[in-house]
């Protein structure tokens, strides 16, 4: 038998995609009896099961977050012998609940964490299920989906408003993973008999929270690898039933409304408020067939550009939405030429910049006796991720905004190091002139050096097209998509169009929920340097291996079977 070192992991991976094109392939064409046939082929595949344990234990960033069992880490020899066990008997383990905070709110969301052999059957589940419904996904459905992120959900509502002003249903969904309907989520599946009886036993696990036992009588188990997937399969036909009930009239006549979906969150945009209202109708009574409702405190009707009274705009995915009355010269023009009166602002919402200052704020606070270098690289990560996310958007005053307010709160952080001495000597000590930069917070004789919100480059996101998915074998498409990412770091871009979106240890294509990571083909250690000709993107796998036989080890991870003890003062203590 093989080590788990000498797989032939490409060729795995090439037999678990060919299967899932097929029954991506078969489901567009309607054969119902040919996806069930390749989809139980692909859940008793050996490729598939070893994809999936590597999956949630080398790729995912909870690989090391244990369930009830308390295993927190599987050495090889032990994830073949997972692999060789992971079989759908239609049993499951409850999940161990933990609560973490939810963002804007006093709050706190319940996450349910399976074990890890329950988790990689869940992955092996759901490389089978996936591709079916990405053909039954409506195509302004963005949220958990292969090859799709908020930033198309975003430009989805660009496109439905950037030519005329709209009424907006901005709805959420109350408690959307905690409250569906077993039954009606079963009966829309409608999965093969076997498959049945190991989502109800999923489902039904039940949940361990704080040594006691609590059975799942609604709901998905949040936080699995499966949840969102089967949420996503909850919320599937919202946006078919609002355009069927209110479809086109006429070729003159209104247009049918545009729904955007992402997640547990909703936004209905028509040019009628008596429509908008209707939809709000339709929509409440549609999600109560799955057990869903919506919520009332964030649940209201604007207007894009009127006060109806309400304040006009919305905010969706951490943006603010609005039109704006403009002249002449800044307003937006139809095909034809013909200015709107008005022009569409997409701006960074004032929640989220409420919150990035806050966590600015904390990270300085908490390095007040650190050095200068450190309190750099935790600074770095947030800014770079803030303003990565903004960069498709309005955001350049927003920035220089940001940037200020960065530069008062590092003052002052270094003014409680040195209160006595000068303004003077405090700037000479901490701050450098850089050419093209200006002012940069940077320790003296040191490469490292704070990054500003305001240097991010700006570039234009494009929507993905209607259904595509992942699944249809485009590589060059979905190649180009990732590297023109709003999120893709630079330099993971230059390296993805010189390695023509190809990993240079397994020769396969980057894909949509891999984890890429930058790898020196020299190691630093041995002389490396950072130049682009001694740098190349890998898997995180493919990069583990090749860093484990550059230390003479097999494996980077601990090769001790780790369980983790028994600690009451902890806040989620995986032992019962």
């Amino acid at each position: 038998m093989d080590r788990w070192e000498t797989l032939p992991w490409p060729r795995l991976q090439r037999n678990v995609f060919k299967l899932q094109k097929r029954i991506y392939q078969a489901a567009r064409r309607g054969d119902v009896r040919t996806v069930r046939k390749l989809q139980r082929l692909l859940m008793s595949s050996w490729s598939a099961k070893l994809l999936a344990v590597r999956r949630v234990t080398q790729d995912n960033q909870g690989k090391k977050t244990a369930g009830i069992d308390g295993v927190k880490s599987v050495p090889p020899p032990q994830r073949l012998a997972l692999a060789r066990r992971l079989t759908l008997n239609g049993t499951a383990t409850p999940v161990r609940r933990t609560w973490i905070p939810k963002p804007g709110s006093t709050e706190q969301r319940p996450l349910g964490i399976p074990t890890i052999a329950e988790r990689a059957r869940q992955t092996l589940v759901k490389y089978a299920l996936e591709p079916e419904w990405e053909t039954r996904f409506e195509p302004n459905s963005y949220g958990f989906r292969p090859g799709r992120s908020c930033h198309d959900a975003i430009e989805a509502i660009f496109t439905a408003i950037g030519h005329k002003a709209k009424y907006t249903l901005d709805a959420d969904i109350e408690h959307c993973f905690d409250t569906i309907d077993h039954t009606a989520l079963l009966t829309k599946i409608n999965p093969c008999p076997s498959l049945r009886r190991q989502l109800r036993a999923w489902l039904k696990a039940g949940v361990f929270d704080q040594g006691r036992w609590f059975p799942t009588d609604t709901g998905t188990m949040q936080g699995s690898p499966l949840s969102p997937l089967l949420a996503n399969m909850a919320l599937c036909g919202l946006e078919t039933h609002i355009c069927t009930t209110f479809p086109r009239s006429g070729s003159r006549g209104f247009q049918a409304p545009n729904v955007v979906v992402y997640a547990d969150d909703l936004v209905i945009l028509h040019e009628d408020r008596t429509i908008i209202e209707r939809c709000h109708e339709e929509v409440t009574t549609w999600l109560q067939t799955i057990g869903l409702t919506l919520k009332p405190s964030k649940t209201r009707i604007v207007h894009t550009l009127e006060r109806t009274p309400e304040t006009p705009g919305f905010d969706f995915l951490g943006v603010h939405i609005q039109h704006h009355l403009a002249g002449k010269t800044t307003s937006g023009k139809d095909c034809r030429g013909r200015l709107h009166g008005f022009k569409t602002s997409i701006t960074p919402s004032p929640t989220a910049i409420r919150r990035h200052n806050e966590a600015l704020r904390t990270t300085i606070a908490r390095h007040k006796h650190a050095n200068q270098e450190t309190l750099i690289k935790a600074l770095n990560p947030l800014v770079r991720g803030w303003s990565r996310y903004y960069a498709h958007v309005k955001s350049a005053r927003v920035f220089q905004k940001l940037d200020h307010t960065l530069y008062a709160m590092l003052r002052g952080w270094a003014i409680y190091r040195h209160p006595n001495k000068s303004k003077h000597w405090i700037m000479r000590k901490y701050w450098r002139v850089d050419d093209g930069q200006g002012w940069t917070f940077q320790p003296p004789h040191n490469r490292v050096r704070l990054v500003s919100h305001a240097h991010t480059l700006h570039q234009r996101h494009v929507k993905v097209q209607g259904t595509r998915s992942p699944y249809d074998g485009d590589w060059i498409y979905w190649s180009t998509r990732l590297g023109r990412h709003p999120e893709t770091p630079p330099r993971v871009a230059r390296l993805l169009q010189q390695q023509r979106g190809k990993c240079r240890a397994c020769g396969l294509h980057f894909m949509e929920g891999d984890t890429i990571e930058v790898d020196h083909i020299i190691p630093k250690i041995q002389g490396g340097h950072d130049r682009w000709d001694n740098l190349q993107l890998l898997h995180r796998h493919c990069h583990a291996r090749k860093t484990a036989n550059e230390q003479g080890r097999h494996d980077t991870f601990d090769t001790r079977h780790v369980v983790e003890e028994p600690d009451e003062r902890k806040r989620s203590c995986p032992v019962l």
